[in-house]
């Protein structure tokens, strides 16, 4: 089935490095060159045996350059009006009309400010207590750890309108009992298969690995499964070790996390570290697919499968896709991360009142959950609006894939996994114990979490 146009074309607008999941903070540094360390010295010439040579004077090094510091991101000025939004490029145009109706009928100015998304959380923690920040931005749920932690968000009573929103969205909002966003949005990665390559879903993930590797065997494709991973990435890896056995943290009852059960290390988790050495060195991961080998590979027609989000559509229109979850592994059901944006007002706000109303009587709309998923392509949070959507091909096999989730995990702790648990899949793909490896990064995070 081919890829819906309308889709890839608004998929461009938000594509990503990562996921992920998770996390959204993807840069590359260059080292700066030093250029007094490239020098080449002239051959000396030797004196006459009858003259003392001349005593040259010592050449003066030339200073080394430093490199130049990343200038600090400042926000736009508040200025004087009453209700200011933080939102990226791609909400703002969205958001601004319904600010001017809401200053309106109010009898206020509301403002809609442009910041870059990876901007908004480390400006609300220095703005927002200086009387510079916004009263409301957009952002991810699994931001709440770190803003809650710091206090610059403030709990939202959504009262009977949480009932309009899918489980998981609340759920991903929910921190300590209480509620701290409108949720408005809601992505997953999930199986993409090119079905001209395949054209039946595989059963079991057993299956798709003799597939691919098959494939790769008569030389139909280069690349079994695109998986981002250069060196590892626990993101997109985390339904082949949910499946497998594994889990990052436990869940109480509720679903909130339980930072004390640490699952990388638990039976299930050195099973699926077992299975991924496994799968290295059977050539079906390889730690050196980063984002763009992966969408090149599935791109071009040289992958039969990948584990992606929808940010990485618009790179796969030139082949005949479909989008379905993960299919068991081992017997093991695949969880994806399930990462929800949303709505939420800051604690320094100084109209929390005019800010509350206007998220509940304003931002709280199917019209409006339908307007964001048309400008960024992310499925929208609200039921209502989601089941509009569905019947969409691409949309209803994130859905499936996501119904099967849990949300990427809010909690501070979480901070201390991604380092230690990256290096633990690059050493395994390097061909290191697994067992021992990922005993030996579950430690480092327990410590890190201790400390």
């Amino acid at each position: 089935m081919r890829a819906h146009r309308r889709l890839l074309a608004v998929a461009v607008s938000f594509a990503l490095v990562g996921a992920a999941c998770g996390s959204d903070d993807d840069s590359t540094t260059t080292p700066a060159t030093d250029p007094a360390a490239d020098t080449t010295e002239a051959p000396v010439e030797e004196a006459p045996e009858e003259e003392a040579p001349e005593e040259e004077a010592p050449e003066e090094e030339a200073p080394e350059e430093e490199a130049p510091e990343e200038e600090e991101y400042v926000p736009p000025a508040r200025g004087d009006a009453d209700l200011v939004i933080w939102a990226d490029d791609t909400r703002t145009p969205v958001l601004a009309p319904i600010a001017a109706a809401f200053s309106e009928e109010e009898g206020v100015e509301v403002v809609v400010l442009e910041v870059p998304f990876d901007n908004i959380r480390t400006s609300l923690n220095t703005a927002a207590p200086v009387g510079e920040g916004p009263d409301i931005i957009i952002g991810a749920h699994d931001w709440l750890g770190e803003l809650v932690s710091n206090g610059v968000v403030l709990p939202v009573d959504l009262g009977a309108t949480a009932d309009l929103y899918s489980d998981v969205a609340i759920e991903a909002f929910s921190f300590d009992g209480a509620t701290y966003g409108l949720p408005y949005a809601v992505e997953n990665i999930a199986l993409i298969r090119n079905t001209d390559l395949v054209p039946e879903a595989p059963a079991t993930f057993e299956e798709l690995e003799e597939i691919a590797l098959g494939l790769v065997a008569d030389g139909t494709v280069d690349i079994p499964l695109a998986i981002q991973q250069a060196p590892g990435d626990p993101f997109h890896n985390y339904p082949l070790f949910t499946g497998a056995g594994g889990y990052v943290f436990g869940q109480n009852p509720d679903g909130s996390y339980d930072p004390t059960d640490l699952g990388i290390d638990s039976p299930g988790g050195l099973e699926a570290a077992e299975k991924f050495g496994e799968w290295a060195a059977s050539g079906l991961l390889n730690s050196d697919i980063d984002y763009g080998v992966m969408t090149s590979s599935f791109g071009e027609g040289r992958a039969p499968f990948a584990i992606t989000g929808p940010w990485a559509l618009g790179e796969f229109s030139d082949v005949n896709f479909v989008v379905e979850p993960v299919p068991s592994v081992n017997g093991g059901t695949p969880q994806v991360f399930v990462g929800v944006q949303g709505f939420m007002i800051s604690s320094f706000s100084e109209n929390p009142e005019l800010a509350t109303t206007f998220l509940l009587d304003f931002l709280n709309s199917e019209e409006l959950q339908l307007e964001l998923f048309e400008a960024g392509g992310r499925p929208p949070a609200m039921t209502s609006a989601f089941e509009q959507v569905a019947d969409d091909p691409i949309i209803q096999g994130f859905g499936l894939a996501g119904q099967q989730g849990a949300p990427l995990p809010a909690i501070p702790e979480m901070g201390a996994v991604w380092g230690a648990w990256t290096d633990a899949y690059e050493q395994v793909f390097a061909g290191a114990d697994p067992t021992a490896t990922f005993e030996g990064a579950a430690a480092s995070i327990r410590s890190s979490i201790g400390g």
